[in-house]
């Protein structure tokens, strides 16, 4: 599995896919941070020690790229009948669908690692220096890295029910767009019929978990949910991986 799980990631190191991810990533909430104007979003005109826009505008960004990347997790292999050949090495459909996720999640992390700057910046921008939330930040990252993680497990699982590629990045986009905005939608639109419904919408959806999280609240049951959402996409995805052997 560490054998599979190092040759995805430099599949990912050794094109251009992993780099540009990280790039567009770091470029557009750089731009929405610190150069475009009349946004809302740029810090310097709000005046506020915070890098809150980087956890508003990520989700969105994440909600495209992590697609991309994970797209060609299994449709690649399946098109070119490579996973034939993956599935006679001395390893379980999990332990092959964990090192495809894992290795997702990776590069995730890498992605986040360099916002760090935006932190420092900040940290030093901020009057009197250091006047910075750090707690609250902290448990940012981790609701952000929980979010990131799950639109892996999505797109891992997108990518392992179709051959193209393309379908599998439209597939996922719906898949996590619906998750992160359309159970909110449902319970807004089920809101005026009153009851527990709503309530229950909102909580199954990815926004409201992640809201807490991103207002540096670690709460147990959002953890849970995170977890839960992952683990339900890998197990899908470990279920078609054995729907091929029937």
């Amino acid at each position: 599995m560490i054998a599979l799980l190092k040759k995805e990631i430099n599949s990912f190191l050794s094109s251009l896919i992993g780099y540009v991810v990280m790039a567009v990533f770091l470029l557009s909430t750089g731009l929405f941070m610190w150069i475009l104007p009349g946004t809302g979003f740029n810090i310097f005109e709000n005046g506020y020690a915070t890098i809150d826009t980087l956890f508003i505008i990520a989700p969105w960004v994440f909600m495209f790229l992590i697609p991309a990347v994970t797209m060609r997790s299994f449709a690649e292999e399946n098109k070119t009948g490579t996973i034939e050949l993956l599935l006679t090495r001395p390893l379980s459909d999990f332990q092959i669908v964990a090192a495809k996720y894992a290795a997702g999640v990776l590069l995730v992390l890498f992605s986040l690692v360099p916002t760090l700057i935006y932190f420092i910046s900040v940290y030093y921008l901020a009057s009197p220096r250091g006047n910075v939330d750090v707690g609250g930040i902290s448990g940012s990252y981790i609701g952000l890295l929980f979010l990131g993680s799950a639109f892996v497990s999505i797109g891992v699982f997108a990518s392992a029910v179709s051959n193209n590629q393309i379908i599998s990045f439209i597939l996922a986009v719906i898949i996590s767009f619906f998750f992160h905005v359309g159970f909110d939608s449902l319970s807004m639109l089920s809101s005026t019929a009153g009851g527990l419904l709503p309530d229950i919408l909102s909580q199954i959806g990815i926004n409201a978990h992640y809201a807490s999280m991103s207002r540096g609240v670690i709460d147990t049951r959002d953890l849970v949910y995170f977890i839960t959402l992952t683990a339900f996409f890998v197990m899908l995805t470990r279920f078609v991986m054995e729907k091929r052997k029937w």
